[in-house]
């Protein structure tokens, strides 16, 4: 399955520890990410990860434009929703895209944990009936 990893400038460190901490099960799929995520998650991980342009140079529209193609099955978007800046991705455009092409998505380190176990256990093979 395809995963798109995204994260705001103050949680990409949560980032790399989840990742680091999911990457058995993160290492059986392919994984996508904004450049700056993507190049700071394979630093720790030793992952490969497709990295598209930083957020704010149009790899927000990069990522969107494979979530409408029904590229991506899942989304973990760690955002700031107290302190946004104005070059970050701006996370109303992805839940829209998620929402209207049936993705799951997290915005949180709760939910992205139930995505990934339940990635692993099987349970998003429902996905594959998309493609």
């Amino acid at each position: 399955m395809n995963i798109g990893l995204i994260a705001h400038d103050s949680k990409k460190k949560l980032m790399q520890n989840f990742c680091i901490a999911y990457r058995g099960i993160l290492s059986k799929h392919e994984l996508y990410a904004t450049a700056t995520t993507g190049r700071l998650v394979e630093e720790v991980t030793n992952l490969s990860i497709h990295k598209y342009l930083a957020g704010h140079l149009g790899g927000k529209q990069q990522l969107g434009a494979q979530i409408e193609s029904n590229g991506i099955d899942a989304l973990i978007f760690f955002r700031d929703p107290l302190t946004p800046r104005s070059h970050e991705p701006d996370v109303n455009d992805i839940v829209r895209l998620c929402d209207t092409y049936n993705i799951p998505m997290a915005t949180n380190i709760a939910t992205a944990e139930v995505i990934i176990l339940a990635l692993d256990r099987g349970d998003l093979d429902w996905r594959e009936m998309y493609k």
